[in-house]
């Protein structure tokens, strides 16, 4: 019997403007859906301007619950769409 643990592969991105990474960190992480983690956030500066634009993209990272099934591909097949496997073990 294998046991898996599977999550919703869940994102979404945020824009935000602040004038300093360590405001854009600040910014992202107040604008952070619940259950949801910073995964990636890659800065530019704005053209004329002093501001510095981040799309921040948040994965979720709640929600796992447990499956239970005989062998691997019957496991695999339990995984809705949306969902991701992310650990398997053994009774």
């Amino acid at each position: 019997m294998l046991i898996g643990t599977i999550r919703p592969r869940e994102t979404t991105t945020v824009d935000v403007e602040a004038h300093s990474l360590a405001e854009v960190h600040k910014v992202l992480q107040q604008r952070a859906p619940a259950g949801f983690e910073l995964t990636d956030a890659p800065v530019r500066m704005s053209n004329g301007t002093t501001l510095l634009a981040a799309a921040g993209t948040f994965a979720r990272r709640d929600g796992t619950r447990g499956i239970e099934a005989a062998d691997m591909a019957a496991l695999r097949a339990q995984v809705p769409d949306g969902w991701v496997l992310l650990h398997v073990r053994s009774t």
